[in-house]
């Protein structure tokens, strides 16, 4: 817990690069609920503490929120507050030092009915922040710049409602530059939520969408945008030279292993059948077991280090699954036929696996993709 002193700069646990700070009972559930579709981290007082904060890996404090505010200033691009417009801006009057260099702030009512965008519109990502949210949220964007009249793909925010990371920020400014600029810029999506285009205008005819990234290739685009879990092939690395490849999450690993098993042989495992398999780690959403496994340790430890949903499953429910690798020697020990095929075929309701099973050290995997 962050203990809040006058004088004394508080540490922080910065992983991603927004911030959404709340001080009230109704304005934890809103930034609990943002913390499921945003890539960002949460802060939030300590009396309203419900028990898995160090599961979801949110940071709780005590004290005023005041003193917390020039930290979050320096390490993160944007700041989500849950808490009065009037009160916001007496507390970052005092620390406010340039355009270039504020982080984009956002402010959200106690209801969660009005999003406003207060600092940093434009270059700072405030005003795109805002309708981010304001979409989550089914609430009213405010936002009041008068030159904002740009309806476009916001290329650093592109599919963060649905949890999307970009794989490298190395090309954000010169592919958002094409974007903005109205160069020809390719779109190729091979997985992850095609609703991304939520805007009530039309898509701008320089994004163009194209089926496969070899055709984008040949296109000869200025710019492009690349949405998949798999990892591209050298020839097809050509599409990021002016590029930035986004890992939507929808890739689901199913596992079982012997009681006991350390953290690093799971994640050692995982990585490597992700590599044989040629699929990020980035686009993993979920981490699935059986029921018997609930506490397992080492699932716990790698779930919560990648900010994975760990689920698991009764025996009677896995046991309802298709299994094409039944084992008699884990029903004897556990009553189910299988534990990562049935596990992932109920997550992703696939019938077709990227790998069926495979048993490695003292575990046993499976992956599977959501479509």
């Amino acid at each position: 817990m962050i203990e809040l002193q006058e004088g004394i700069q508080p540490e922080v646990n910065q992983q991603n690069p927004y911030a959404i700070v709340a001080i009230t009972k109704h304005g934890v559930q809103l930034a609990r609920k943002l913390h499921s579709f945003i890539h960002s981290d949460v802060y939030y007082m300590s009396k309203f503490e419900q028990g898995d904060e160090e599961t979801k890996q949110i940071q709780l404090f005590s004290g005023s929120v005041r003193i917390l505010l020039p930290t979050l200033f320096k390490q993160y691009k944007g700041i989500i507050l849950i808490i009065s417009l009037g009160a916001v801006v007496r507390m970052i009057a005092p620390i406010l030092k340039d355009k270039k260099k504020d982080p984009a702030v956002v402010v959200i009512d106690d209801r969660g009915e009005n999003v406003i965008s207060v600092l940093s519109g434009h270059l700072g990502g405030a005003n795109q922040l805002t309708r981010e949210v304001a979409h989550v949220l089914n609430a009213r964007a405010i936002i009041t710049t008068a030159s904002d009249v740009q309806k476009t793909i916001p290329v650093d925010l592109f599919g963060s409602r649905f949890g999307w990371e970009w794989d490298s920020p190395e090309k954000l400014t010169p592919v958002s530059a094409s974007v903005v600029n109205e160069e020809h810029v390719a779109i190729v999506q091979e997985s992850g939520e095609t609703n991304w285009w939520h805007l009530e205008s039309p898509m701008p005819d320089h994004l163009k969408i194209y089926p496969t990234i070899q055709q984008a290739i040949e296109a000869k685009p200025d710019a492009a945008l690349v949405i998949t879990h798999r990892i591209l092939t050298k020839e097809e690395e050509q599409i990021l030279e002016n590029g930035v490849l986004y890992r939507p999450k929808n890739v689901v690993i199913g596992m079982g292993c012997n009681r006991g098993t350390s953290a690093e042989e799971i994640e050692q495992v995982i990585q490597e059948t992700l590599e044989e398999l040629q699929i990020s780690v980035k686009s993993v959403r979920a981490l699935c077991t059986i029921d018997l496994k609930k506490d397992e340790e080492g699932f716990l430890q790698v779930a919560s280090k990648h900010g994975w949903e760990f689920v698991y499953y009764q025996p009677e429910q896995l046991n309802a699954q298709k299994i094409e690798a039944p084992s008699d020697t884990v029903f004897k020990y556990t009553g189910v036929y299988g534990v990562s095929e049935p596990a992932v075929r109920i997550y992703t309701g696939a019938e077709d696996l990227e790998l069926v099973k495979k048993k490695s050290g003292n575990t046993t995997i499976s992956v599977a993709l959501i479509r």
